[in-house]
């Protein structure tokens, strides 16, 4: 897989302000709604659960995630594509197979703007 062309969203030092704290800018407000969209179709919310529940470093083959849906492999590798634009996963060639991770922060920053300060605290 080329990473040609794939621009990471969402990593940028004003990402993680919460919902709650501003509104959203324009910009901010397109970036998060790719990254939202992204998650917005239950394949692709299934591939990111497969993939993090490795743990952090944690890496899945390819190969491991392809038999878990009634899908081709070229189907999976698409929603595997768009996480990818999406900033919340990359992934390396080995020879024949690819293997993905979750990108490090990436799930903690989306949580991090979905946190109200209420339950920021209430959870201190």
């Amino acid at each position: 897989m080329s990473k040609q062309g794939l621009e990471v969203l969402g990593q940028g030092a004003d990402c993680c302000s919460g919902v709650s704290e501003a509104p959203l800018d324009e910009e901010r407000a397109v970036e998060l709604a790719k990254v939202f969209k992204a998650l917005g179709d239950p394949v692709r919310l299934r591939l990111l659960s497969m993939i993090a529940s490795r743990g952090e470093g944690g890496e899945t083959c390819v190969c491991e995630l392809t038999p878990a849906f009634d899908l081709s492999q070229p189907t999976i590798s698409h929603h595997l594509k768009l996480l990818r634009q999406a900033g919340l996963i990359d992934c390396e060639r080995r020879g024949t197979w690819v293997y993905y991770w979750v990108l490090p922060g990436a799930l903690d920053r989306l949580a991090a703007f979905l946190t109200t300060p209420q339950a920021a605290g209430a959870s201190a």
